[in-house]
């Protein structure tokens, strides 16, 4: 998606201009920007944020004057702006940095026509945005620390929107992976495929070990009825479930509470536990194979090299 033209359309009433970096690095990542346009009434002491970084960022700031209070023109005229854009075909995609629940229509009406739809808010905004929009990101991801909120007021009617349990998306993945032939797929096919099944998932809404993943083969790694399974230089995703047994906890538990393992041993304990366990269902032909393919798992070579065990990665 480099090549792909892109208008950025920000709702300045509900934004704060803290994320502007984070908007434009993020947006780099699916194409050129072409419009770079934001909304507001520029004579309201709520604009002086935004005003200040307009020229650093070359923002064309679009006046619209709050003629009657209460009343959002604001979001009006970006969306008329976004039609008038749409009608000149000069762009393959829109990124509406929004929380406002007004702009779902929008944001289906343009995907009805062709366009790739980027949304970027606030946690605050609505399901309905989030879910009408290709892909949907949480500008909260971005904050290095705790900074002003966006001036503008949820409505009444607006719900927060909650990102997916990671079980849910689990579940989701484990019922893809059954249904293929071999169970395995890339990183970069799931990857894909949660993106177009949840609009709103982003890896870094979820955390591993006390930390937010900071890449999407982390977040897979989080998830323990999954495997990693190294394929050369790329990496696969495996079910770790064999009926209704998760071989990865038992692996776990099994060098928990032993620590290092012999790898004949190893394999012996496994066996015991999984009876129906066997490396061939892992594309592997051995189980040293099968370990070392394994992102969680280390194999610790003996001074004389004639032995081997097995242990957690730390």
């Amino acid at each position: 998606m480099d090549d792909k033209r892109f208008a950025l359309l920000i709702d300045s009433d509900n934004i704060s201009a803290a994320y502007i970096n984070s908007i434009l690095d993020e947006l780099s990542q699916y194409g050129v920007v072409s419009y770079k346009r934001i909304y507001g009434d520029w004579n309201s002491s709520n604009s002086k944020k935004w005003r200040a970084v307009l020229s650093d960022y070359a923002l064309q700031p679009m006046q619209q004057f709050a003629n009657v209070k209460g009343k959002n023109a604001t979001d009006s005229f970006m969306i008329i702006d976004a039609m008038d854009i749409l009608y000149s075909d000069t762009v393959d995609g829109f990124c509406l940095v929004t929380s406002d629940s007004d702009f779902t229509r929008l944001a289906a009406r343009l995907r009805e026509s062709g366009k790739i739809v980027i949304g970027m808010g606030e946690s605050k905004t609505h399901r309905a945005f989030v879910s009408a929009c290709d892909a949907f990101v949480n500008l909260e991801n971005f904050k290095p620390e705790k900074q002003e909120t966006s001036t503008g007021k949820l409505k009444e009617e607006d719900k927060e929107f909650t990102i997916q349990s990671k079980d849910e998306i689990a579940k989701w993945i484990q019922s893809i992976l059954v249904n293929m032939d071999g169970r395995r797929m890339s990183v970069g096919e799931i990857g894909e495929r949660l993106r177009r099944r949840y609009s709103d998932f982003d890896y870094r809404n979820y955390d591993y070990k006390g930390h937010k993943c900071n890449n999407l083969s982390t977040f897979l790694e989080s998830i323990d009825t999954l495997f990693l399974q190294k394929n050369g230089n790329n990496l696969d995703v495996t079910s770790a479930m064999l009926g209704k047994t998760n071989v990865k906890k038992v692996i776990i538990e099994l060098l928990t509470k032993n620590g290092e393992l012999e790898i004949s041993l190893f394999g012996k304990k496994l066996k015991e536990k999984v009876p129906d366990f066997n490396v061939k269902d892992y594309n592997c032909s051995q189980l040293k194979k099968f370990v070392a393919s394994l992102t969680f798992l280390d194999i610790i070579e003996s001074n004389d090299g004639k032995s081997h065990a097995v242990c957690l990665k730390k």
